[in-house]
């Protein structure tokens, strides 16, 4: 089975060709088969715009299309940035981003926050299979590390004692909201492939 991933992100595809290679499923970015599909992210959940970038993109190339929407939830700050994580505050850089987020953090009591992801599989057919993941952690007082990117400087895992952007790569997606959505989703599509 060939899946056509609705992003231009290259992590994203290393992590999904990973996971979703081990079925036999080559996953492409929607770029290799000369695509260039925007989607608006009208939806208010992450699984409403996952289900609207993978349809767009299923429909513009007639193969089965891939998505995720994921984003950070800080409890202080009532669930934000969900789903406007990638351009919370309007601001363009993570640095920035981070910045902010700390910034609207000054004084909390509660710094516990969650990453969330939905992926969803969408097929001409008109059949949609959808998965989530969470990964829960609190938000650090200044960033840290090298690694990752987004909000991963300042998400801290406690069992870890690290955050995210210091642990590698491939621990990250062993923990990851994104790697366990991504595992639940290889569960759902095996059966969905031995069933079609």
């Amino acid at each position: 089975m060939k899946l056509v991933l609705a992003s231009q992100n290259k992590g994203k595809l290393k992590e999904m060709q990973a996971i979703l290679g081990e079925l036999g499923i080559e996953v492409v970015l929607q770029s290799e088969l000369g695509l260039t599909v925007d989607v608006e992210e009208t939806g208010t959940t992450f699984a409403e715009n996952a289900t609207l970038k993978a349809k767009a993109v299923m429909e513009a190339s007639g193969l089965p299309a891939i998505a995720d929407d994921s984003g950070l939830c800080v409890d202080w700050l009532q669930g934000a940035p969900g789903i406007y994580s990638a351009r919370y505050g309007g601001v363009d850089s993570d640095e920035e981003r981070n910045q902010l987020l700390l910034n609207n953090m000054k004084g909390a009591l509660d710094r516990s926050a969650h990453f969330h992801a939905d992926i969803v599989c969408c097929f001409p057919n008109g059949d949609i299979l959808n998965t989530a993941g969470d990964i829960f952690g609190t938000i650090a007082y200044a960033p840290n590390g090298e690694g990752g990117f987004g909000y991963d400087p300042i998400f801290f895992v406690p069992s870890l004692r690290k955050t995210l952007a210091q642990v590698p790569a491939e621990d990250k997606n062993a923990i990851s909201h994104r790697g366990n959505a991504l595992r639940a989703m290889a569960v759902k599509l095996k059966e969905y492939m031995e069933n079609h």
